[in-house]
């Protein structure tokens, strides 16, 4: 059953109030079966029909919703009454609750514990009320909903998180409403996999946001109806209605004549887009000009500053950019807290980027003067950050080998005393056999003979003076001289 279906509820059930004193057999004792039946009756609200499992109340002037109702209650009809507002677990103890249809009332606020205990809930009719905002809140709770209706109501904001969780939504109603915008960057795929049909029509859009709904799942694409709206004309939105009804999408294709848009803003000079294609010669698909540049690869590392270009073949100086990031998350809102900045040149850049924003970039450049656009594709790849050690170096290990044995030499020539005062010690003393060795490495190094190290006696020193060098067989030797 529906909400549209009262006439046919009413057919279907007695035309006059039953309770538990008119049911035959409940006085009498009757069986289990039928005490359960008069307890259900006997929760029956007044005026209202109740069977088994349904509970019709429409039409009957009610202000406040009944205190008491039947738990077995699948179907609840409250249309065309005066209900204002739904309190905190206004549906408490109806666990089995699958359709309720409240549509023609006088509701403004839902409470944001309103539909608790309702997952069971698939079809929600709150149209012709007085709602003036979508929030999460009081849908929160509704995750078996498959059906919400909201047309002809006051609504003119959408929160962005509206329809968070609500993965089982197939068909969502918000025509006949005062919204200037709708957060299209919140449909998509993954969180909303069933819906179908998305009711946009007769508000108030005058522009929308393309780079959002192009990424739209096709079967929302199909079944979104935007048409009756206070659309500015612009060659972008022309040749997506234009793609739109080529490919047949029952969204255009069967409301064709209401696609109109306003020439400058003007409300008073407006055309149908798919009807006026003289006014639209310079936007058809045929004369636009598509450049695909080649995908470019980046890879760096975890917390680094990213810039990617959206710059190509395209010159003039009025370029219109947009952004298709590849997590799903609203551009505007990053851009708001410091994760990304979108630069005057059309670039985009990254600030501390992280391992999640891998992934694919794209980059849409419009030249609205020339009717040409161009694409840029970024692959971006992040790394974990590594410590990198610097690389041995055989060159610098031999030179600093080398300069550490030159100074071992110089402390060795420079710190070490003579030893001639040991040249009077007899030739089996270790002093003079330790002297023997530092003569004759002494002699070695400085290419002497050994020879001329026995002129060391015990009134002499030797001394290490600055003569001119010789060059004898190849080596440079240096002179001598004892004083």
């Amino acid at each position: 059953m529906r909400c549209d279906s009262n006439k046919e509820l009413q057919a279907s059930m007695t035309n006059t109030h039953t309770t538990a004193a008119n049911y035959p057999g409940a006085e009498a004792g009757g069986n289990w079966w039928e005490m359960m039946l008069a307890i259900q009756y006997a929760n029956c609200p007044p005026g209202c029909l109740c069977t088994s499992d349904i509970v019709n109340c429409g039409s009957v002037g009610m202000e406040r919703f009944p205190p008491v109702l039947p738990p077995t209650t699948s179907t609840l009809e409250l249309s065309h009454n005066r209900l204002t507002w739904l309190a905190p677990g206004t549906f408490h103890g109806l666990a089995r609750l699958n359709v309720l249809c409240m549509s023609h009332n006088q509701i403004s606020l839902l409470s944001p514990a309103a539909f608790h205990n309702t997952s069971t809930l698939h079809h929600l009719d709150l149209s012709s009320n007085r709602l003036q905002t979508v929030g999460r809140h009081p849908f929160q709770d509704l995750l078996g909903l498959e059906e919400l209706l909201l047309y002809n109501n006051r609504i003119s904001h959408v929160e962005s998180n509206a329809l968070m969780g609500l993965s089982n939504l197939r068909k969502v109603y918000l025509s006949l409403n005062q919204i200037t915008d709708f957060p299209f960057f919140s449909i998509r795929k993954h969180s909303h996999p069933k819906l179908v049909a998305l009711d946009l029509s007769s508000n108030r859009i005058s522009r929308l946001p393309l780079d959002d709904i192009i990424v739209l799942p096709v079967t929302v694409q199909r079944g979104l109806f935007i048409h009756n709206n206070s659309f500015v004309c612009d060659c972008s939105t022309y040749r997506m209605f234009w793609h739109w009804e080529k490919e047949g999408y029952e969204a255009v294709r069967e409301f064709k004549d209401e696609y109109s848009c306003q020439i400058f803003g003007e409300p008073l000079v407006s055309i149908n887009f798919l009807h006026s294609p003289r006014f639209f010669d310079n936007c058809t698909i045929e004369k636009m000009i598509s450049l695909i540049s080649p995908k470019a690869d980046m890879r760096v590392y975890e917390g680094d500053q990213v810039r990617i270009d959206c710059t190509g073949t395209l010159s003039n100086v009025v370029l219109s950019y947009s952004w298709v990031i590849p997590h799903q998350h609203n551009m505007t809102d990053l851009i708001r807290n410091g994760t990304l900045r979108l630069n005057k040149d059309g670039s985009l850049e990254i600030l501390s980027v992280r391992l999640r924003d891998s992934g694919l970039y794209s980059c849409l450049a419009v030249d609205t003067v020339g009717m040409i656009n161009e694409t840029r594709e970024v692959n971006l790849t992040v790394d974990p950050r590594r410590l990198h050690s610097e690389p041995f170096s055989t060159g610098h290990t031999t030179l600093l080998s080398c300069a550490i044995t030159l100074f071992l030499i110089l402390v060795y020539l420079f710190l070490t005393p003579c030893r001639c005062g040991y040249c009077g010690a007899s030739p089996t003393s270790p002093a003079i056999s330790s002297f023997e060795e530092d003569r004759q490495s002494l002699a070695f190094i400085f290419g002497v003979s050994p020879k001329l190290m026995d002129n060391c006696n015990s009134d002499k020193r030797l001394a290490f003076l600055e003569p001119p060098m010789e060059e004898t067989n190849g080596h440079l030797r240096a002179e001598l001289k004892a004083d």
